[in-house]
């Protein structure tokens, strides 16, 4: 298990198919790279940088992203998506997340996650159905 602190980074990366365009996420009309597959390859590189750190039994959950999108990215594109710990209090962390295309930067902001106990979290879940 590695240590949590500030300074933790995170890359990945995608080439941008038919099948993360906002035409087909429903988020818009055009083909090119959906800002609802950006998020989630931001929130992809939190939720990983951090994973080796979790003690047994917890990982963590998004609970906030405020991300601009910036440029529109075609088909067929790179796309790399980076994140950096950028704050720890507590079970709460924030991260500062970008993502960039080949011809430069298509997005920024920042993300928080909660570290949470795995079993109480999806028995809470699960407890809504009832």
């Amino acid at each position: 298990m590695s240590e949590l602190k500030t300074g933790i980074k995170c890359t990945k990366e995608l080439t941008v198919t038919e099948d993360v365009t906002a035409a087909a996420l429903d988020s818009g009309g055009l083909a090119v790279y959906a800002t609802p597959a950006m998020i989630a390859l931001m929130e992809f590189a939190a939720w990983d940088s951090v994973e080796d750190c979790m003690e047994e039994g917890r990982t963590t959950v998004g609970m906030l992203m405020n991300v601009k999108h910036l440029s529109a990215t075609p088909v067929g594109m790179h796309v790399r998506a980076e994140s950096e710990l950028v704050e720890i209090e507590r079970r709460r962390l924030v991260f500062k997340v970008a993502a960039y295309d080949d011809a430069g930067l298509i997005g920024e902001g920042t993300h928080e996650r909660f570290i949470i106990d795995t079993d109480r979290f999806m028995s809470a879940a699960e407890a809504k159905k009832q």
